[in-house]
This record gives structure tokens, C-alpha cells and sequence, in this order.
């Protein structure tokens, strides 16, 4: 069958582009808004590339929603740039957050569950409120690279994301480090005072820990554990068909 949201069939040119070069961020999420607002939103963990994309969101008032998964477990240097994200832009970014808090969990599920289960966890903790956050939506956007880990490798502009049914944008796909801190510079914006502290990536403070010299920039997360991803950019998520043409 065609691929759909709702009941239109996708305007897949973006796509096409993507094939022979991913479009500027700017270009990509303009499309994304004309598109599919107010049926899309960004999800953000505050780290510097979501940060980067908030900052182009909020600078060319494009109507794209902003929310963040509060695991309760987020650092205080997280929670104080969430805060300094919405007052320097005039914006909310809404907080969803898990059906338990964590004691809650540790109640039905055993202290630290994140040391003995991290996948339970970060499912309980992060994948089942993304899906509640995405339920009506269309369209979502994240903040993932290629070069960030062998997982995301394969990202595209624009996907379509089968697990919840939903088109995902990818903006900062083509991105290196260096173009990300770039453009942070050049437009002064806000970034986790952690990156400065060996942190190139933070989620929830138990299991973040400082990178070495030499080790990829998400070495640090749930380290020992043999885990890099929480399953929020679980592969495979495939290029949209262009339409007309049957999707598998």
C-alpha cells in the first residue's frame, strides 16, 4: 500500500533530495512544518544538536511543538538549561513524564532497576511516555547523526518510523560535530555546562559517565552494560517510498 498519514498520501520530495545529499536543517524542517503542523513536534534530551534544533525552530518561528522525556532521573545542570532554553527563546517545552515516579518503580519493580534492567527501565522510563507523546502526532523530529554511532549510520533525512507509525526527521543527519559546536557558536546557544566536563553525551545521571580519550561520544552511556541506545532510534526505520510507489 501507499504510505499515509491520515488520509493523504506523502509528498516525498524531500526524500528524493535526500537521496543524492541531505537538504540543509533549516530546509528540512520548513518542509516538515508546511507539511505536517500542527501534527509534529520535536523531542528533545538537551543535548547540544537538540539544542541546535530548538534554537532554529524558535529563531524562524516555524509551528513545530518542543517536548522532552522527564525520566526524573535528569541532571540538575539538564533541568537548569530546560529552563534557560524556554526564557531565552519564549517558549515551553513540555515535560512528559512516566506513568510511576521512581520510587514508584523501585516499589513495583526493585531499587534501581537502571543497574539490574536498564532495557526495562528506559522502557518504562523513556520509550512507553514517547509513544504516549506521539499518539495524534504525524510527524516527529529528532536530533540523531550518522556519524554519532554505527546504529544511526544509516539515518536519512526522512523516514518513515514503523514502530509508531509516524514520518521521523532527522535534520542534523549530515551533521558533524564540528558543523553542531559551529553553530552553537555562531549563534550563542545554550548548551549543557556537562559537554565541558567530558559529557559529549548526557541522559539520565545514573547511567552517564564521562568519556575517555579515544572512545566514541556515547562510550559513556550505561557503561559495562553493553548498551549505547535507549530504543528511541531503534533501526530499521526506512526511507519513505515516493508516491505512488507501494511501500514493503
Amino acid at each position: 500500500m501507499v504510505l499515509r498519514v491520515g488520509e493523504a498520501p506523502l509528498n516525498t520530495d524531500l526524500n528524493s533530495i535526500d537521496a543524492h545529499g541531505s537538504p540543509e536543517p533549516l530546509r528540512i524542517l520548513e518542509w516538515a512544518a508546511a507539511r505536517f503542523a500542527p501534527r509534529i513536534a520535536l523531542a528533545t534530551g538537551f543535548g547540544v544538536e537538540g539544542c541546535v534544533l530548538v534554537d532554529l525552530i524558535a529563531r524562524h518561528r516555524l509551528p513545530i511543538g518542543m517536548f522532552s522525556l522527564d525520566t526524573g532521573l535528569l541532571f540538575p545542570e539538564t533541568y537548569e538549561l530546560w529552563r534557560r532554553l524556554e526564557g531565552r527563546y519564549g517558549l515551553t517545552i513540555r515535560a512528559v513524564r512516566p506513568a510511576q515516579t521512581v520510587d514508584e518503580q523501585a516499589r513495583a519493580h526493585g531499587e534501581r532497576l537502571w543497574e539490574r534492567d536498564p532495557d526495562r527501565c528506559c522502557a518504562l522510563r523513556k520509550l512507553a511516555p514517547l509513544g504516549a507523546a506521539l499518539a495524534g502526532l504525524d510527524a516527529w523530529v529528532s536530533a540523531i547523526r550518522r556519524d554519532q554511532t554505527r546504529e544511526r549510520a544509516a539515518a536519512r533525512a526522512v523516514e518513515s518510523d514503523p514502530r509508531f507509525g509516524l514520518v521521523k526527521l532527522n535534520p542534523l543527519v549530515a551533521w558533524t560535530q564540528a558543523d553542531v559546536w559551529a553553530y552553537v557558536r555562531a549563534h550563542d546557544v545554550p548548551v549543557n555546562p556537562l559537554h565541558d566536563r567530558g559529557y559529549p553525551s548526557i541522559g539520565c545521571f545514573p547511567c552517564t559517565s564521562p568519556v575517555r580519550p579515544g572512545e566514541e561520544p556515547r562510550a559513556g552511556r550505561w557503561r559495562g552494560l553493553g548498551k549505547t541506545e535507549c530504543g528511541m532510534h531503534a533501526r530499521p526505520a526506512s526511507p519513505l517510498p515516493a508516491e505512488g510507489q507501494a511501500s514493503t
